[in-house]
């Protein structure tokens, strides 16, 4: 428990911006006009884009030998990002799908 405290004591900072860059998050995505979901969702792709290439250079720099925590935050990030890419691409997919004019 007191591991726990001093961390969150060391990296106060840090930990209020994340949960601040959250709260704002949130309160963007929720105002989004429907009419820009698709250019924000390739926005979206993009960052995790970027978010699986740092998985990839946290896991190739993690030790293999032990159980380390950058190897597990390398391997979370690895898949997170590949399921928002995946699904970001499936949703503007569908998106644009709407738009294209039916075959006779």
């Amino acid at each position: 428990m007191e591991q726990i405290l001093q961390f969150f004591f060391e990296y106060k900072e840090a930990i209020f911006i994340i949960a601040l860059s959250i709260f704002l998050g949130i309160e963007v995505i929720s105002n989004v006009p429907a009419v820009l979901h698709t250019p924000l969702m390739s926005g979206a792709n993009a960052i995790s884009g970027v978010i699986i290439i740092g998985g990839i250079i946290l896991v190739g720099h993690a030790d293999l030998t032990t159980f380390s925590l950058s190897l597990v935050l390398g391997i979370l990030a690895l898949i997170f990002g590949t399921l928002n890419v995946v699904g970001g691409f499936a949703v503007t997919d569908r998106m644009l799908e709407m738009f294209k004019k039916k075959k006779k």
